[in-house]
Parts: structure tokens; sequence; C-alpha cells
């Protein structure tokens, strides 16, 4: 007579961010109650986000895993403040339009961790460059609340193969800090090392992340 099986480990949750600082500011936050979790730092821009996620991807263990990009993200709706949290509805590149999951209770969860900070929702755009001027605008313009580089490529390479994009077996997210915004226009990249304000947000979202991820390991109806 055999005992019961025993239950595999749920599938864990990827947190992947392109900058040392974004993963310092992850890290120092420690490990909240919730399922395995791994920070990837994949390096700046979207070629570098898809190589990294790819082969994180490919490890033992890492089927079903949930994958959020997260990071520091350049605001496109005037109004928005450098500590301002942008959810990300759906992402998107030239390639196409990724939609998020669970973007209402990421939403709710994050507005419980940081109730002092706005929260915007939308859609994520991605960019291989800095965008500045006449750019930022443009993309304003075709229904993007902010932009970063590593965000559209992350979820992409995350849903690759799924025969559905809107219904994929993987979830994934997209929760960016803003440290660039119309009215706070960033000078240079070495500028986000003062962000202190920023680094301490993002430092602040790890519960959240959490409570996302053990949301996912829900059945879904």
């Amino acid at each position: 007579m055999t005992g019961p099986r025993a239950q595999p480990p749920p599938p864990p949750l990827l947190i992947a961010c392109a900058l040392r600082i974004e993963r310092t500011a992850l890290r120092s936050a420690g490990r909240p109650a919730g399922g395995p979790s791994t920070v990837l730092r994949t390096g700046m821009g979207p070629r570098a986000a898809e190589r990294a996620l790819a082969r994180a991807l490919e490890r033992p263990g890492m089927a079903g895993a949930a994958v959020l990009a997260t990071g520091f993200c350049a605001g496109l709706v005037p109004g928005m403040h450098p500590g301002d949290l942008v959810v990300a509805d759906e992402t998107r590149d030239p390639r196409g339009t990724v939609p998020c999951t669970g973007t209402r209770l990421l939403v709710e969860a994050l507005a419980r961790a940081l109730p002092d900070r706005t929260v915007h929702t939308g859609a994520l755009t991605g960019s291989d460059h800095v965008v500045r001027g006449q750019e930022r605008a443009r993309l304003r313009a075709g229904g993007a609340v902010a932009v970063d580089m590593e965000s559209a490529a992350t979820l992409w390479t995350a849903t690759l193969g799924a025969p559905d994009r809107s219904q994929g077996e993987r979830p994934v997210a997209a929760v960016r800090v803003i440290v660039d915004a119309p009215e706070h226009e960033l000078i240079r990249i070495g500028t986000v090392r003062g962000g202190i304000s920023a680094f301490r947000v993002l430092r602040a979202l790890l519960p959240a992340f959490h409570e996302w991820h053990r949301s996912s390991l829900l059945p879904r109806r």
C-alpha cells in the first residue's frame, strides 16, 4: 500500500528588472510569505530582456512560472509624478500586444501597500531608447500611459507559444515606478541613483507582487 503522492511545488514567480539598483531594491525587501520567487536582472533594452528571460524560463522548475516585469519607467501623461506607480493592463511593442493578468488585483494590492502613492493603469509601451519630447507626445496620443525598454519584450517572450495570448497559461504582469514624467524629465539615467523616493517605492512593492502571485495559483473560472 502506498501513501498519497507528494504534491508538486507551485509554479514560481519570476520578477524581471533591468538595472542593478532595481534588483538591489527588490532584494533588500526580503521575502514576504508566498510562493517561491526569483529576482532576475536582465540588463537594459528589449534584446537583453528577451535573452535573459528566455534563458531563465528554460531552467528546471520554471514551467508555468508567473512573470512580472518591474523597475523604473517614464510616464507620458501630464500630472504624473516621480514615485507614482503604473500597472499595465497590456504591454505593446512593434510585434503586438500582450494582455496582463490580474490587473485589478494588482492595483488593489498596491493601494494597500502604498496608500500614499497614485496608481495609474493603462497600456505600457516598449522602446529601444530613452523617449524625449515629441516622441513622448506621440506615444501618449497612441493611448499609452508610460514607456520603458524592457516590459513589453519581457512579457512577449514569456507568452511565446501561448495559443491565445489573452488566455495564455502563464500569468504575466508589469508594474513600474515613474522616475521621468512630462513635467519632471530625467536628464540622464545616472540621476536614478539619486532617486531615493523611487527606490523606496520599488522596495515596498514586493508584498503586492506576492499577493498577485498567490492569486494566480488559484483555479481560474
